[in-house]
Protein backbone atom coordinates (compact mmCIF):
# COMPACT_ATOMS: atom_id res chain seq x y z
CA UNK A 1 0.00 0.00 0.00
CA UNK A 2 0.92 4.16 -0.79
CA UNK A 3 4.66 1.86 1.55
CA UNK A 4 1.50 3.27 3.24
CA UNK A 5 -0.58 5.01 0.00
CA UNK A 6 0.42 8.60 1.09
CA UNK A 7 2.87 9.80 2.40
CA UNK A 8 3.35 13.52 3.56
CA UNK A 9 6.89 13.07 5.40
CA UNK A 10 8.57 15.47 3.04
CA UNK A 11 7.24 19.16 2.32
CA UNK A 12 8.49 21.79 -0.10
CA UNK A 13 8.37 25.84 -1.29
CA UNK A 14 9.55 27.39 -3.83
CA UNK A 15 12.45 30.18 -4.37
CA UNK A 16 11.69 34.28 -4.86
CA UNK A 17 13.61 34.01 -8.01
CA UNK A 18 9.81 33.07 -9.41
CA UNK A 19 7.31 35.01 -7.22
CA UNK A 20 7.27 38.27 -6.73
CA UNK A 21 6.94 38.07 -3.02
CA UNK A 22 9.85 36.69 -1.42
CA UNK A 23 9.57 33.13 0.03
CA UNK A 24 12.91 34.18 2.63
CA UNK A 25 12.37 33.53 5.83
CA UNK A 26 10.30 31.03 8.32
CA UNK A 27 7.12 29.68 7.67
CA UNK A 28 5.23 27.18 10.44
CA UNK A 29 2.32 24.65 8.42
CA UNK A 30 -1.42 25.18 9.62
CA UNK A 31 -1.97 21.34 11.82
CA UNK A 32 0.92 18.82 10.14
CA UNK A 33 3.28 20.05 12.64
CA UNK A 34 6.26 21.43 9.87
CA UNK A 35 8.70 24.22 10.00
CA UNK A 36 10.05 25.67 7.20
CA UNK A 37 13.16 27.87 6.60
CA UNK A 38 13.93 29.50 3.22
CA UNK A 39 16.83 30.75 1.88
CA UNK A 40 17.14 31.40 -2.11
CA UNK A 41 16.79 28.10 -3.77
CA UNK A 42 17.42 25.90 -0.51
CA UNK A 43 15.06 24.92 2.14
CA UNK A 44 15.03 23.40 5.10
CA UNK A 45 12.14 21.58 7.09
CA UNK A 46 11.66 20.40 10.97
CA UNK A 47 8.83 18.09 12.18
CA UNK A 48 8.28 20.11 15.47
CA UNK A 49 6.09 19.38 18.65
CA UNK A 50 6.49 21.64 21.86
CA UNK A 51 9.03 20.17 23.54
CA UNK A 52 11.03 18.13 20.48
CA UNK A 53 12.42 19.12 17.30
CA UNK A 54 13.74 16.61 14.03
CA UNK A 55 15.39 17.63 10.89
CA UNK A 56 12.78 16.24 7.86
CA UNK A 57 14.58 17.11 4.99
CA UNK A 58 16.29 19.51 2.27
CA UNK A 59 14.91 20.74 -0.83
CA UNK A 60 16.25 22.60 -4.18
CA UNK A 61 13.79 24.95 -5.71
CA UNK A 62 13.13 24.88 -9.74
CA UNK A 63 14.27 27.97 -11.94
CA UNK A 64 11.43 27.41 -14.48
CA UNK A 65 7.86 28.68 -13.66
CA UNK A 66 4.93 26.71 -14.16
CA UNK A 67 1.06 28.13 -14.59
CA UNK A 68 -0.87 28.07 -11.61
CA UNK A 69 1.97 27.76 -8.79
CA UNK A 70 4.03 30.17 -7.42
CA UNK A 71 7.13 28.45 -6.96
CA UNK A 72 8.55 24.73 -6.91
CA UNK A 73 10.57 22.54 -5.12
CA UNK A 74 11.62 18.93 -5.96
CA UNK A 75 13.58 16.73 -3.63
CA UNK A 76 16.48 14.58 -4.43
CA UNK A 77 14.33 11.35 -4.30
CA UNK A 78 12.16 13.17 -7.14
CA UNK A 79 9.30 14.19 -4.93
CA UNK A 80 7.44 17.35 -6.83
CA UNK A 81 5.79 19.93 -4.43
CA UNK A 82 4.71 23.45 -4.57
CA UNK A 83 3.05 26.75 -3.67
CA UNK A 84 -0.20 27.54 -5.23
CA UNK A 85 -0.66 31.29 -7.06
CA UNK A 86 -2.18 33.72 -4.63
CA UNK A 87 -1.82 33.80 -1.01
CA UNK A 88 -0.19 37.02 0.64
CA UNK A 89 2.96 37.84 2.22
CA UNK A 90 2.39 36.24 5.18
CA UNK A 91 0.63 33.11 4.06
CA UNK A 92 0.62 30.74 0.98
CA UNK A 93 -1.22 26.96 0.27
CA UNK A 94 1.36 24.33 -0.16
CA UNK A 95 0.70 21.20 -2.72
CA UNK A 96 2.12 17.92 -2.75
CA UNK A 97 1.89 16.82 -5.97
CA UNK A 98 -0.97 13.95 -6.02
CA UNK A 99 -2.87 15.25 -3.43
CA UNK A 100 -5.86 15.80 -2.39
CA UNK A 101 -6.02 18.70 -0.47
CA UNK A 102 -3.42 21.67 0.59
CA UNK A 103 -1.64 23.06 3.54
CA UNK A 104 -1.68 26.54 4.91
CA UNK A 105 1.47 27.73 5.80
CA UNK A 106 1.86 31.32 7.52
CA UNK A 107 4.99 33.10 8.27
CA UNK A 108 6.50 33.42 11.82
CA UNK A 109 9.40 35.73 13.46
CA UNK A 110 12.17 32.98 13.74
CA UNK A 111 12.63 28.81 13.96
CA UNK A 112 10.78 27.75 17.17
CA UNK A 113 13.28 27.49 20.03
CA UNK A 114 13.19 23.97 20.59
CA UNK A 115 14.98 23.24 17.43
CA UNK A 116 18.19 25.22 18.28
CA UNK A 117 19.93 22.87 18.39
CA UNK A 118 16.93 19.58 17.28
CA UNK A 119 16.41 17.01 19.47
CA UNK A 120 19.34 14.94 20.85
CA UNK A 121 19.42 10.86 19.79
CA UNK A 122 18.90 9.01 23.21
CA UNK A 123 16.29 6.66 24.12
CA UNK A 124 14.24 9.24 25.99
CA UNK A 125 14.27 12.17 23.39
CA UNK A 126 13.30 9.01 20.75
CA UNK A 127 9.92 7.85 22.98
CA UNK A 128 9.48 12.12 23.90
CA UNK A 129 9.22 12.48 20.11
CA UNK A 130 7.10 9.20 19.31
CA UNK A 131 4.42 10.01 22.03
CA UNK A 132 4.22 13.50 21.77
CA UNK A 133 3.70 13.01 17.72
CA UNK A 134 0.73 10.92 18.30
CA UNK A 135 -0.59 13.07 20.56
CA UNK A 136 -0.61 16.06 18.40
CA UNK A 137 -2.12 14.67 15.55
CA UNK A 138 -3.81 10.59 15.32
CA UNK A 139 -7.05 10.94 14.80
CA UNK A 140 -8.84 8.00 16.07
CA UNK A 141 -7.67 7.72 20.27
CA UNK A 142 -11.63 8.69 21.19
CA UNK A 143 -13.22 6.17 18.66
CA UNK A 144 -10.75 3.21 19.73
CA UNK A 145 -11.22 4.01 23.55
CA UNK A 146 -7.28 4.96 23.92
CA UNK A 147 -6.33 6.65 26.44
CA UNK A 148 -3.05 7.64 25.18
CA UNK A 149 -1.73 10.15 28.05
CA UNK A 150 -2.18 7.05 30.47
CA UNK A 151 -0.22 4.64 27.87
CA UNK A 152 2.82 6.89 27.44
CA UNK A 153 3.05 7.48 31.44
CA UNK A 154 3.28 3.47 31.67
CA UNK A 155 5.12 3.07 28.93
CA UNK A 156 7.93 5.87 29.41
CA UNK A 157 8.54 4.66 33.24
CA UNK A 158 9.93 1.78 31.03
CA UNK A 159 12.39 4.47 29.24
CA UNK A 160 16.01 4.79 30.36
CA UNK A 161 18.98 6.12 29.09
CA UNK A 162 20.42 2.03 28.95
CA UNK A 163 17.39 1.27 27.23
CA UNK A 164 18.13 -0.90 23.87
CA UNK A 165 17.04 0.08 20.25
CA UNK A 166 15.50 -3.82 20.60
CA UNK A 167 13.66 -2.65 23.91
CA UNK A 168 12.94 0.67 22.64
CA UNK A 169 11.16 -0.80 19.40
CA UNK A 170 9.15 -3.27 21.68
CA UNK A 171 7.58 -0.67 23.52
CA UNK A 172 7.13 2.04 20.71
CA UNK A 173 5.53 -1.46 18.57
CA UNK A 174 3.40 -2.03 21.94
CA UNK A 175 1.69 1.07 21.92
CA UNK A 176 0.49 1.03 18.44
CA UNK A 177 -0.47 -2.15 17.66
CA UNK A 178 -4.04 -2.25 19.25
CA UNK A 179 -4.94 0.32 17.16
CA UNK A 180 -5.33 -2.18 14.47
CA UNK A 181 -4.66 0.85 11.76
CA UNK A 182 -3.28 0.27 8.66
CA UNK A 183 -1.88 3.56 8.31
CA UNK A 184 0.60 3.04 11.56
CA UNK A 185 3.69 1.54 11.18
CA UNK A 186 7.24 2.07 12.75
CA UNK A 187 10.75 1.10 10.83
CA UNK A 188 13.99 0.25 11.89
CA UNK A 189 16.38 -0.34 9.20
CA UNK A 190 19.38 -0.65 11.01
CA UNK A 191 17.69 -3.68 12.79
CA UNK A 192 15.87 -4.50 9.70
CA UNK A 193 12.09 -3.96 11.71
CA UNK A 194 8.96 -2.75 10.69
CA UNK A 195 5.75 -3.05 12.22
CA UNK A 196 2.58 -1.91 9.78
CA UNK A 197 -1.06 -2.55 11.58
CA UNK A 198 -3.99 -3.83 9.98
CA UNK A 199 -7.82 -3.81 10.91
CA UNK A 200 -8.24 -7.49 12.86
CA UNK A 201 -10.29 -10.08 10.83
CA UNK A 202 -9.04 -8.39 7.29
CA UNK A 203 -5.47 -10.37 7.34
CA UNK A 204 -6.74 -13.95 7.11
CA UNK A 205 -6.25 -13.88 3.25
CA UNK A 206 -2.91 -12.35 3.61
CA UNK A 207 -1.93 -14.60 6.04
CA UNK A 208 -2.88 -17.65 3.84
CA UNK A 209 -0.56 -16.69 2.09
CA UNK A 210 2.60 -16.07 4.99
CA UNK A 211 2.00 -12.45 5.11
CA UNK A 212 2.51 -9.12 2.44
CA UNK A 213 5.52 -10.91 0.89
CA UNK A 214 3.74 -14.25 -0.05
CA UNK A 215 0.60 -12.60 -0.71
CA UNK A 216 1.62 -10.65 -3.71
CA UNK A 217 3.71 -12.94 -5.34
CA UNK A 218 1.26 -15.80 -4.81
CA UNK A 219 -1.82 -14.75 -3.07
CA UNK A 220 -3.21 -11.66 -5.27
CA UNK A 221 -2.56 -14.20 -9.10
CA UNK A 222 -4.20 -16.97 -7.15
CA UNK A 223 -7.23 -14.98 -6.37
CA UNK A 224 -7.61 -12.78 -9.32
CA UNK A 225 -7.09 -15.77 -11.19
CA UNK A 226 -10.62 -17.25 -10.18
CA UNK A 227 -12.05 -14.27 -12.19
CA UNK A 228 -10.25 -14.99 -15.68
CA UNK A 229 -10.47 -18.72 -15.35
CA UNK A 230 -14.15 -18.72 -14.91
CA UNK A 231 -16.03 -15.66 -15.60
CA UNK A 232 -13.91 -13.64 -18.39
CA UNK A 233 -14.58 -14.10 -21.71
CA UNK A 234 -12.00 -13.19 -23.87
CA UNK A 235 -8.44 -11.83 -22.12
CA UNK A 236 -8.07 -8.95 -20.24
CA UNK A 237 -6.41 -6.00 -21.48
CA UNK A 238 -3.66 -4.59 -18.74
CA UNK A 239 -3.00 -0.74 -18.57
CA UNK A 240 -1.00 1.73 -16.27
CA UNK A 241 1.83 -0.72 -15.66
CA UNK A 242 -1.04 -3.65 -15.01
CA UNK A 243 -2.43 -1.76 -12.53
CA UNK A 244 -5.90 -1.22 -14.49
CA UNK A 245 -7.54 -3.86 -16.40
CA UNK A 246 -10.20 -4.29 -18.56
CA UNK A 247 -12.21 -7.19 -19.91
CA UNK A 248 -15.92 -8.06 -20.44
CA UNK A 249 -17.68 -10.68 -18.09
CA UNK A 250 -20.80 -10.71 -20.66
CA UNK A 251 -21.19 -9.81 -23.91
CA UNK A 252 -22.32 -6.58 -22.84
CA UNK A 253 -20.56 -5.92 -19.37
CA UNK A 254 -17.17 -4.92 -18.91
CA UNK A 255 -15.20 -5.54 -15.77
CA UNK A 256 -12.47 -2.99 -14.39
CA UNK A 257 -9.89 -3.91 -12.13
CA UNK A 258 -8.02 -1.76 -10.02
CA UNK A 259 -5.35 -3.12 -8.09
CA UNK A 260 -3.65 0.29 -6.63
CA UNK A 261 -3.89 3.92 -7.42
CA UNK A 262 0.28 4.37 -7.63
CA UNK A 263 2.79 3.25 -10.35
CA UNK A 264 0.11 4.16 -13.61
CA UNK A 265 3.22 6.19 -15.48
CA UNK A 266 6.75 5.52 -17.30
CA UNK A 267 8.05 7.75 -14.55
CA UNK A 268 7.42 7.92 -10.86
CA UNK A 269 5.61 11.10 -10.91
CA UNK A 270 2.26 12.11 -10.41
CA UNK A 271 1.65 13.88 -13.75
CA UNK A 272 3.19 11.04 -15.66
CA UNK A 273 0.17 8.88 -14.07
CA UNK A 274 -2.52 10.55 -14.47
CA UNK A 275 -1.31 11.04 -18.38
CA UNK A 276 -1.58 7.36 -18.35
CA UNK A 277 -4.46 6.56 -16.86
CA UNK A 278 -6.61 8.98 -19.07
CA UNK A 279 -5.30 7.09 -21.83
CA UNK A 280 -6.63 4.01 -20.78
CA UNK A 281 -9.71 5.24 -19.46
CA UNK A 282 -10.16 6.89 -23.15
CA UNK A 283 -9.40 3.36 -24.67
CA UNK A 284 -11.90 1.19 -21.69
CA UNK A 285 -14.57 3.65 -21.96
CA UNK A 286 -14.60 3.75 -25.64
CA UNK A 287 -16.00 0.09 -26.01
CA UNK A 288 -18.55 0.16 -28.02
CA UNK A 289 -20.95 -2.83 -26.18
CA UNK A 290 -20.40 -1.48 -23.13
CA UNK A 291 -23.53 -1.24 -21.00
CA UNK A 292 -23.00 -2.29 -17.73
CA UNK A 293 -20.37 -2.13 -15.49
CA UNK A 294 -18.59 -4.10 -12.72
CA UNK A 295 -15.34 -2.09 -10.86
CA UNK A 296 -13.49 -4.63 -8.78
CA UNK A 297 -10.94 -2.84 -5.99
CA UNK A 298 -11.56 -5.41 -3.42
CA UNK A 299 -7.49 -6.07 -3.56
CA UNK A 300 -6.23 -2.44 -3.71
CA UNK A 301 -3.61 -0.86 -1.43
CA UNK A 302 -4.07 2.51 -2.22
CA UNK A 303 -2.23 5.57 -4.10
CA UNK A 304 -2.64 8.62 -5.04
CA UNK A 305 -6.65 9.84 -4.64
CA UNK A 306 -7.16 12.22 -7.48
CA UNK A 307 -6.26 8.94 -9.65
CA UNK A 308 -9.67 7.78 -8.31
CA UNK A 309 -11.57 11.14 -8.86
CA UNK A 310 -10.08 10.94 -12.14
CA UNK A 311 -12.02 7.79 -12.58
CA UNK A 312 -15.48 8.79 -10.84
CA UNK A 313 -15.33 11.51 -13.52
CA UNK A 314 -15.41 9.48 -16.20
CA UNK A 315 -18.86 7.76 -14.62
CA UNK A 316 -20.63 10.90 -13.49
CA UNK A 317 -23.34 12.85 -15.02
CA UNK A 318 -23.53 15.53 -13.09
CA UNK A 319 -21.03 17.26 -10.56
CA UNK A 320 -21.26 16.53 -6.49
CA UNK A 321 -18.90 16.46 -3.34
CA UNK A 322 -16.77 13.61 -3.44
CA UNK A 323 -15.46 14.29 0.03
CA UNK A 324 -14.19 17.31 2.16
CA UNK A 325 -10.62 16.80 4.34
CA UNK A 326 -9.62 18.02 7.09
CA UNK A 327 -6.65 17.56 9.06
CA UNK A 328 -6.15 18.20 13.01
CA UNK A 329 -5.21 21.54 14.11
CA UNK A 330 -4.47 21.43 17.79
CA UNK A 331 -2.52 19.35 19.81
CA UNK A 332 -4.43 19.26 22.60
CA UNK A 333 -8.49 19.45 20.80
CA UNK A 334 -8.78 16.18 18.63
CA UNK A 335 -11.80 17.89 17.53
CA UNK A 336 -10.32 20.65 16.18
CA UNK A 337 -9.94 20.59 12.09
CA UNK A 338 -8.32 22.41 9.51
CA UNK A 339 -10.45 24.23 6.89
CA UNK A 340 -12.01 21.61 4.48
CA UNK A 341 -10.83 20.89 1.29
CA UNK A 342 -13.80 20.35 -1.01
CA UNK A 343 -13.03 17.06 -3.40
CA UNK A 344 -15.71 18.00 -5.83
CA UNK A 345 -16.68 14.86 -8.90
CA UNK A 346 -16.84 16.87 -12.03
CA UNK A 347 -18.07 15.44 -15.41
CA UNK A 348 -15.28 14.55 -18.15
CA UNK A 349 -16.27 15.73 -21.34
CA UNK A 350 -13.68 12.12 -22.32
CA UNK A 351 -15.04 9.14 -23.13
CA UNK A 352 -17.12 7.70 -19.98
CA UNK A 353 -19.99 5.72 -19.11
CA UNK A 354 -22.96 6.88 -17.64
CA UNK A 355 -24.73 3.65 -17.29
CA UNK A 356 -25.31 0.97 -14.30
CA UNK A 357 -22.39 0.01 -12.28
CA UNK A 358 -21.97 -2.42 -9.56
CA UNK A 359 -18.12 -2.43 -7.33
CA UNK A 360 -16.56 -5.37 -5.52
CA UNK A 361 -15.40 -3.88 -2.32
CA UNK A 362 -13.48 -5.52 1.04
CA UNK A 363 -11.30 -5.11 3.82
CA UNK A 364 -8.22 -5.42 1.64
CA UNK A 365 -9.72 -2.46 -0.26
CA UNK A 366 -7.15 0.05 1.25
CA UNK A 367 -6.72 3.86 1.51
CA UNK A 368 -7.06 5.03 -2.15
CA UNK A 369 -9.25 2.55 -2.74
CA UNK A 370 -11.54 3.77 -0.17
CA UNK A 371 -10.93 7.50 -1.00
CA UNK A 372 -11.89 6.51 -4.36
CA UNK A 373 -15.04 4.01 -3.26
CA UNK A 374 -16.45 7.41 -1.04
CA UNK A 375 -15.81 9.64 -3.98
CA UNK A 376 -18.55 7.22 -6.28
CA UNK A 377 -20.77 7.10 -3.27
CA UNK A 378 -22.58 10.47 -4.93
CA UNK A 379 -22.83 9.37 -8.16
CA UNK A 380 -26.60 9.02 -10.00
CA UNK A 381 -27.90 6.38 -10.66
CA UNK A 382 -26.41 5.01 -7.62
CA UNK A 383 -23.28 2.39 -7.81
CA UNK A 384 -24.12 -0.96 -5.46
CA UNK A 385 -21.28 -1.54 -3.45
CA UNK A 386 -20.70 -5.91 -3.14
CA UNK A 387 -18.76 -7.90 -0.49
CA UNK A 388 -17.14 -6.53 2.41
CA UNK A 389 -16.61 -3.73 4.40
CA UNK A 390 -13.01 -1.51 3.03
CA UNK A 391 -10.45 -1.31 5.48
CA UNK A 392 -11.10 1.94 7.10
CA UNK A 393 -7.87 4.36 6.84
CA UNK A 394 -8.51 7.36 4.29
CA UNK A 395 -6.25 9.87 5.46
CA UNK A 396 -2.76 10.64 3.94
CA UNK A 397 0.00 9.22 6.13
CA UNK A 398 1.98 11.51 8.15
CA UNK A 399 4.93 10.78 7.96
CA UNK A 400 7.82 11.25 10.97
CA UNK A 401 11.89 10.90 12.06
CA UNK A 402 13.21 9.87 15.24
CA UNK A 403 16.49 11.42 15.79
CA UNK A 404 17.90 7.68 15.89
CA UNK A 405 16.97 7.73 12.25
CA UNK A 406 14.04 5.36 12.65
CA UNK A 407 10.34 6.45 10.72
CA UNK A 408 6.75 6.24 11.97
CA UNK A 409 3.36 6.85 10.35
CA UNK A 410 0.05 7.76 11.31
CA UNK A 411 -2.89 9.16 10.17
CA UNK A 412 -3.74 12.87 11.02
CA UNK A 413 -6.90 13.68 8.51
CA UNK A 414 -10.27 12.81 7.73
CA UNK A 415 -12.72 12.63 4.81
CA UNK A 416 -16.39 13.69 5.04
CA UNK A 417 -18.98 12.86 3.06
CA UNK A 418 -21.88 14.82 2.25
CA UNK A 419 -23.19 14.87 5.75
CA UNK A 420 -20.14 15.15 7.52
CA UNK A 421 -19.97 11.31 8.13
CA UNK A 422 -16.06 9.79 8.24
CA UNK A 423 -15.89 5.89 7.66
CA UNK A 424 -12.39 5.78 9.69
CA UNK A 425 -11.70 2.19 11.66
CA UNK A 426 -15.05 0.67 10.31
CA UNK A 427 -14.43 1.21 6.86
CA UNK A 428 -17.20 2.09 4.18
CA UNK A 429 -19.88 -0.66 4.17
CA UNK A 430 -21.19 -2.66 1.44
CA UNK A 431 -25.34 -2.37 0.32
CA UNK A 432 -24.60 -6.16 -0.60
CA UNK A 433 -23.06 -8.31 2.21
CA UNK A 434 -21.13 -10.88 0.56
CA UNK A 435 -18.16 -12.68 2.29
CA UNK A 436 -15.29 -12.46 0.14
CA UNK A 437 -12.37 -15.52 -1.11
CA UNK A 438 -13.00 -17.80 1.32
CA UNK A 439 -11.54 -21.04 1.42
CA UNK A 440 -14.38 -23.44 0.20
CA UNK A 441 -14.89 -20.45 -2.31
CA UNK A 442 -11.36 -20.87 -3.66
CA UNK A 443 -11.39 -24.05 -3.78
CA UNK A 444 -14.02 -24.43 -5.81
CA UNK A 445 -12.88 -21.93 -7.92
CA UNK A 446 -16.04 -19.31 -7.04
CA UNK A 447 -16.59 -15.82 -6.97
CA UNK A 448 -19.85 -15.15 -5.35
CA UNK A 449 -19.46 -11.15 -5.09
CA UNK A 450 -19.04 -11.81 -8.87
CA UNK A 451 -21.78 -13.79 -8.99
CA UNK A 452 -23.89 -11.64 -7.56
CA UNK A 453 -22.64 -8.21 -9.15
CA UNK A 454 -23.58 -10.13 -12.43
CA UNK A 455 -27.18 -11.20 -11.39
CA UNK A 456 -28.22 -7.61 -10.00
CA UNK A 457 -26.84 -6.09 -13.52
CA UNK A 458 -28.84 -8.53 -15.54
CA UNK A 459 -32.23 -7.55 -13.80
CA UNK A 460 -31.40 -3.90 -14.84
Amino acid sequence: MRFPRRSILLFALAPAAVHSQSLDGVWRSQGYGFVFEIQGRSLSAWEVTATTCVKSLTATGDSVATPGRAATFRTKEGNVFFVKTGGTENFHLLHYDGAASDMRIDRVAAIPAVCTPPTADTPINNFEVFTRTWADHYILFDQKQIDWAALTATNRAKVTDSTTPAQLFDIMEGMIKPLDDAHTSISAPAMNRRFGGLRSGTDAVIRTYGGFPGFRKDGMPKLLGLTEQKYLIGPIRKFCNDQVQYGHLTDTTGYLRITSFSGYGPERTFASGLAALETALDTIFSDPKLKALVIDVRINFGGADPYGLAIASRLASTEYLAYTKEARADPADRNKWTPGDRNMVTPSGRPGFRGPVVELTGGLTISAGETFTQAMMGRTPHITRVGENTQGVFSDVLGRNLPNGWRFGLPNEVFRAADGKTFDGVGIPPDVVVALFTDADVAAGRDPALEKALAMLAKR
